[in-house]
């Protein structure tokens, strides 16, 4: 007698071991101010705090939120990727709006966007 088990994928959680890893996507705006989210795990709803100016890809720990171990009586951890997700079919208004941010951004010489630099002089070796 052969019996083979097949674990079904979730549509929202990956196992490695005991640990699980999810994606979440967050809106522009709680990417760049922070703000709270509401997670799901297997024990219910948790808060996962995101801070001011989270970049997409972003990995936060949630402990002992993970699966139980047999082995052991510890749970695995929770492993979330934020992705930052860009607004679509945006109105004109909003479209000037953000227009508006940009070249406050750009205008006052201040570095806002982290990987700029590190991109520019990936370019500029390149083609040295």
């Amino acid at each position: 007698l052969y019996i083979f088990v097949e674990v079904q994928k979730d549509k929202l959680f990956e196992r490695e071991e005991e640990n699980l890893f999810c994606e979440i996507p967050i809106s522009i705006t709680t990417a760049i101010l922070g703000e709270k989210v509401v997670i799901p795990t297997l024990d219910g709803k948790v808060e996962l705090k995101i801070p001011k100016g989270t970049q997409s890809g972003k990995i936060f720990r949630i402990k002992d939120k993970g699966v139980k171990s047999i082995r052991s009586s510890s749970n695995g951890d929770l492993y979330c990727r934020v992705h930052v997700e860009t607004p679509i079919n945006l109105t004109s208004e909003q479209e000037r709006l953000i227009r508006e941010l940009d070249e406050s951004l750009t205008g006052d010489n201040k570095n806002h966007r982290p990987k700029e630099k590190t991109w520019m002089d990936s370019i500029k070796d390149f083609f040295e």
